[in-house]
């Protein structure tokens, strides 16, 4: 457990260091390693070995790099992602999750990590830091009441320790998170006015409910692969995926949410 928190803080040290520190360019690159690193494990939990996974991972930044390049097209990209994450996944998480054909496989990794690498660059640097701390709030929260309250399983053949009552406490922290920000970050203050308090907080447990479904998903590619974590890179926590799962699913939903709040 110590190893645990401590590279936890040592992740979030890095993390907010590079997202308030860095340049545009710079914080690219960053994000960047992070969507190599999680495709080459993604290859991995989908059967492939060796050099394979090396240049699965190398397309998956060409792809993310060159949707970087088309900003035109973030929209349909982010339309893309909320189908994927409401329609596609779950459907595999009812019916099992399958890592053929190898295509499927290759294509869902794509859906899964370009989407959130290209929306993690694009999003104003405040935005995306509100976006996180949402899927941290809902995480800890989930992992605190399911061990405080726990009785009934929420999908126990994919991940025996969550449970329903894990995801309402996670739901009731990020509307009470979601109220803090509209009443002190300056831009949603101005915007979170009168009827809109309806579907800003809709969408506030919208996405917590996203953001189990990223675990999940990521739970049921690893249980298929026979895996207990996507990797071994970060000691305590597992791989790259393992701590960006929720992330993967929530962020491009998010931004997608954002923009719709932001529309005149």
């Amino acid at each position: 457990m110590l190893v645990r928190i401590l590279t936890a803080v040592v992740l979030l040290a890095a993390f907010l260091a590079a997202l308030l520190l860095l340049d545009q360019a710079w914080f690219s690159g960053f994000v960047g390693v992070v969507v190599a690193l999680a495709a080459n494990e993604w290859a991995r939990l989908t059967g492939w070995q060796g050099r394979t996974t090396y240049a699965y991972a190398a397309a998956c930044v060409l792809a993310w790099f060159a949707l970087l390049q088309l900003p035109d097209l973030a929209g349909g990209l982010l339309l893309g992602a909320l189908l994927f994450w409401t329609c596609a996944v779950p459907y595999w998480l009812a019916r099992g999750w399958r890592a053929s054909p190898p295509a499927l496989a290759a294509l869902t990794g794509l859906a899964v990590l370009v989407p959130a690498g290209v929306s993690m660059v694009v999003l104003p640097r405040g935005e995306l830091l509100i976006l996180l701390g949402l899927v941290w709030i809902a995480d800890s929260a989930a992992y605190f009441s399911g061990r405080a309250f726990g009785l009934h399983k929420l999908a126990p053949a994919i991940s025996p320790g969550k449970t329903w009552e894990g995801v309402a406490g996670a739901g009731v922290c990020c509307l009470v998170y979601a109220i803090i920000c509209a009443m002190v970050v300056p831009s949603l203050r101005a915007q979170i006015q009168g009827a809109v308090w309806v579907p800003y907080l809709f969408g506030a447990g919208f996405l917590c409910a996203v953001s189990v479904i990223g675990d999940l998903f990521e739970s049921a590619v690893k249980r298929h692969a026979g895996a207990k974590d996507s990797g071994a890179l970060l000691p305590g926590h597992g791989g790259v995926l393992d701590r960006i799962d929720a992330i993967a699913a929530a962020l491009p939903v998010g931004a997608l949410l954002l923009r719709q709040l932001q529309a005149p």
